[in-house]
């Protein structure tokens, strides 16, 4: 039986996903249709890639090779990145104290003025392993970015999922420069929702839908730090949509979560963006032992 997935997104988080993912495809999971965000869009999209190209195990290599990456160069972080931390520090100065200097930086001049060109480390990451002409439609792809004049998703699907898409559906206002495509501007995709599960259900219901979290439901320890006040903001607002869209679910679809609040609630917001080292790694672990024998379930 084949199974529609959804992948949230949560920066550096997303790694858990990414655990959970790889175990599933080791133990037999057939995935027939993917909706991501966010950094969930970047897992979903090589693991649709891999599928469509080689199943599951170019699959597992294609997500690996973009989690080691993206833990390489400090993706997610707005003043990381071996380039960026020589420039302005004189070396790499750690994932603390990096995200202490973004925090100040950013709340007193916004993200413009610190990154006047709009570099994106993503960008170059995904021009590299993305490979649309492997986004067949078998598994069906779709990645959600938000459109910040109306509030509502907007869909790429299959072929149409490119490198400005995805850098869209990753793209947090209060810390990078905003995405524009076609003459519109769009958010990170987790603002409407975390995923959304609309795209899952057509042209028909699939049987079971899984949830794999990158975000726990609940957080403790609210910080009233104005930056990650926002983060958390976003991700009160895409929680919202994903619980009401997961109570309308057609009655004869089976709805499986598999959860991240052991994994993730004691982390601070601040780890999403600024893991210390060996972070990724360690929930990349986390993630193959949550999914330990769900297969077998689904």
């Amino acid at each position: 039986m084949t199974v529609a997935v959804a992948v949230q997104g949560g920066g550096a988080h997303g790694a858990l996903a990414w655990g959970v993912l790889d175990r599933l495809l080791e133990d037999g999971l057939e995935v027939g249709r993917i909706c991501g965000v966010s950094s969930g869009a970047l897992t979903a999209a090589m693991l649709a890639q891999g599928l469509g190209r080689g199943g599951a195990r170019e699959a597992r290599r294609l997500m690996r090779t973009l989690w080691e990456r993206i833990d390489a160069i400090h993706t997610f972080s707005p003043l990381r990145g071996p380039l960026l931390e020589r420039w302005l520090f004189g070396t790499d100065i750690g994932a603390a104290l990096a995200w202490q200097v973004s925090q100040t930086a950013f709340g007193l001049f916004g993200a413009a003025p610190l990154n006047p060109l709009g570099a994106n480390p993503l960008r170059p990451l995904i021009a590299e392993l993305l490979d649309p002409r492997a986004l067949t439609g078998t598994p069906a792809l779709t990645i959600a970015a938000t459109d910040a004049e109306t509030g509502e998703p907007r869909l790429w699907r299959d072929r149409a999922v490119a490198v400005e898409p995805l850098l869209a559906s990753c793209c947090l206002p209060m810390l990078m420069p905003p995405c524009e495509i076609d003459g519109s501007t769009y958010w990170d995709g987790a603002f409407a929702g975390n995923p959304p599960l609309a795209p899952l259900l057509a042209p028909d219901p699939p049987a079971t839908l899984l949830v794999v979290r990158a975000q726990p439901r609940f957080r403790r320890d609210i910080t009233t730090n104005p930056i990650e006040t926002l983060v958390r903001i976003a991700e009160i607002a895409g929680e919202r949509v994903l619980t009401t869209e997961s109570a309308a679910l057609p009655s004869g679809v089976r709805l499986v979560e598999i959860g991240a609040d052991a994994a993730l609630a004691a982390l601070p917001v601040a780890s999403k963006f600024a893991p210390d080292e060996g972070l990724i790694a360690q929930l990349f672990e986390r993630g193959r032992a949550i999914a330990a024998g769900v297969a077998a379930s689904l």
